[in-house]
C-alpha cells in the first residue's frame, strides 16, 4: 500500500492553518476594540479622580477657583471651573482633549 500514517498530509496542514487564520481574523478586531475601550475607561477613571480631588481641595482649603492644565502619562487634563445654574454654586469639569487616539471627554461635578 502507498498510504502512510506516520505524519500529516499537506491538505490537513493547509486546512488547520486556514482555520487558525479565520479565527485570528475574527478575534483580532475584537481585541483591538477591547484595548481601546479599556484605555478610554482608564482615562475616564483618572479624570473622575482628578475631579474628586479638586472638589475635596476646594472644600477643605477654600482656595480661589482657577482653571489649569495637568499632564499625566502624556495625557492632557484640563480642570475648568464653571458657574452652575443655581446661585453661588460652582461646577468643576475635567476635560480630556481630543487627539489621534482618544475622543474628547468631559466629566463634571458640582461643589456642594
Amino acid at each position: 500500500m502507498l498510504r502512510s500514517t506516520k505524519g500529516f498530509f499537506l491538505l490537513e496542514l493547509l486546512l488547520s492553518l486556514s482555520a487558525w487564520l479565520m479565527l485570528s481574523l475574527f478575534c483580532l478586531p475584537l481585541l483591538i476594540e477591547l484595548r481601546d475601550q479599556s484605555r478610554q475607561l482608564e482615562l475616564e477613571s483618572k479624570a473622575r479622580q482628578l475631579m474628586f480631588e479638586e472638589l475635596q481641595t476646594q472644600l477643605i482649603n477654600n482656595k480661589s477657583f482657577s482653571n489649569y492644565t495637568s499632564i499625566l502619562n502624556g495625557v492632557e487634563y484640563q480642570i475648568i471651573w464653571k458657574n452652575s445654574g443655581t446661585v453661588d454654586q460652582k461646577e468643576v469639569c475635567v476635560r480630556i482633549e481630543k487627539n489621534s487616539f482618544l475622543p474628547e471627554t468631559e466629566i463634571c461635578g458640582l461643589l456642594e
